[in-house]
């Protein structure tokens, strides 16, 4: 048993409050157990310099941690004048997980901004933040449609992501504080719905792994997709 007294293939509870937040285009709150995300989407008539005139949109990220988000509090990144190594990591981790799923033709010439500020970490920030930005987009594009300002719907699926992890021998899923800092092995995978592998990160904390293992890892991050999917689809009413 683990130490949250889940099995091997169990999500912690998962909570999604579409619509959290009056002013961004879309919004969503994601609580995996005790690590809460809020992710919000801002539309904006215009593009980066490098992108104008091409016929195409754009979707990005940003993310961070509040100075209480962990044990101790931590300094503002702001304060420091730049962001670490880790956060702009994660921000291009978010951004192309959701561009993978976003036809940025059909998008048009405007961008699209998720930002994702962790309220409360308790070990998969990185992959809530995902889960929740793609409800955040899907309210926001949901509200271009109705405005006609775009025509077809440029999102192709949807987006989820999980860590999955060996903790003390056994390979488990959606790991938190207490096993993701103590795991032999840990990875995040981000899927999408149709099935296919956005991107993979498997890394050996002192406990190498055997292709049986990753693919473990693979089949336990599924499982986790697929009931981040249904909270997605219970979020958005679809």
């Amino acid at each position: 048993m683990r130490p949250s007294g889940r099995t091997p293939d169990q999500m912690r509870n998962i909570v999604m409050e579409a619509g959290f937040t009056r002013h961004a285009e879309g919004s969503c709150l994601i609580s995996f157990g005790d690590t809460r995300v809020l992710c919000t989407a801002s539309v904006e008539e215009r593009l980066p310099p490098w992108l104008r005139g091409k016929g195409q949109g754009w979707v990005t990220a940003e993310y961070g941690m509040l100075p209480r988000a962990t044990h101790t509090r931590g300094n503002r990144e702001a304060a420091k004048g730049k962001q670490s190594g880790r956060t702009q990591e994660i921000q291009r981790l978010i951004g192309r997980s959701l561009r993978a799923v976003v036809d940025l033709g059909l998008l048009g010439e405007r961008q699209i901004t998720l930002d994702c500020d962790v309220i409360q970490a308790d070990g998969g920030t990185r992959t809530a933040a995902i889960s929740g930005s793609w409800v955040a987009l899907r309210i926001a594009v949901d509200k271009l449609i109705e405005q006609k300002l775009i025509e077809k719907d440029p999102i192709r699926q949807k987006v989820a992501a999980v860590s999955c992890g060996i903790h003390q021998g056994n390979a488990v899923l959606d790991l938190d504080y207490i096993e993701d800092s103590s795991a032999g092995c840990d990875g995040n995978f981000v899927l999408t719905s149709d099935g296919n592998i956005v991107e993979a990160q498997v890394t050996a904390e002192g406990e190498c792994y055997d292709e049986e293992g990753l693919l473990r890892l693979l089949r336990l991050a599924r499982i986790g997709c697929t009931d981040i999917f249904a909270a997605q689809d219970k979020a958005t009413g679809r």
